[in-house]
């Protein structure tokens, strides 16, 4: 009769054995985890773009804003939610009957919703239902004041005449405006004839 004996040193290879090959997939596993991992800064990365915009924004239910664009992009995961428009912007203010209250053009342009604050940089143009037209470099446009204001050098062109000075503030419609460090009004035919013979217009405020 022939009698097996167990060998020690053996079965406490295999446990070795199975305990390295355990770590060995424990490490895999965790090393593959590690490398999928993807950093996300809610405040750089937008959650949507949309290309060649054209397209009727509402507040309160009821249609106030017509949006023109070539870029649209929006943060809406940020700290502070906004939208961007780097490629210029084109935006129509409507009143209760529909009418183009006031309409908007900027190079760039930013709208930070909670805030609901519109800063518009670059060339901005802005004309007015009474046909005033006004030109800065940044404007900001607050619709929880219903308060537009700038801090730069403005012109407004009314009928015949141009108004400039260093900063202004109006209610949205434009009806109600105050402009500061206010220079003299140059009629339209006096400031052509200055341009045709060649005198460069003075330089805005530094």
């Amino acid at each position: 009769m022939i009698h097996k004996r167990n060998n020690p040193s053996i079965a406490i290879a295999s446990v070795a054995v199975a305990m390295l090959l355990f770590c060995s997939i424990v490490s895999c596993s965790r090393e593959k985890k590690e490398e999928v991992e993807i950093g996300f800064n809610p405040d750089s990365t937008y959650t949507m773009k949309a290309v060649d915009v054209v397209t009727l924004v509402s507040d309160s239910g009821v249609t106030r804003y017509k949006v023109e664009t070539h870029e649209w992009y929006m943060f809406g995961e940020a700290s502070e939610p906004y939208w961007y428009f780097p490629k210029k912007l084109h935006l129509e203010k409507f009143d209760s009957l529909f009418r183009v209250e006031a309409s908007v053009d900027a190079d760039t342009a930013y709208f930070y919703q909670r805030r609901k604050l519109w800063k518009l940089i670059g060339n901005v143009r802005v004309r007015s239902l009474q046909g005033e037209q006004f030109e800065t470099s940044v404007l900001y446009w607050d619709q929880n004041t219903e308060k537009i204001y700038s801090d730069q050098f403005i012109r407004i062109t009314k009928g015949e005449f141009v108004n400039t000075g260093q900063g202004f503030e109006s209610n949205q419609a434009l009806t109600q405006y105050r402009i500061f460090n206010s220079a003299a009004e140059i009629p339209f035919d006096e400031r052509s004839s200055s341009d045709s013979m060649g005198v460069a217009p003075p330089l805005p405020p530094t």
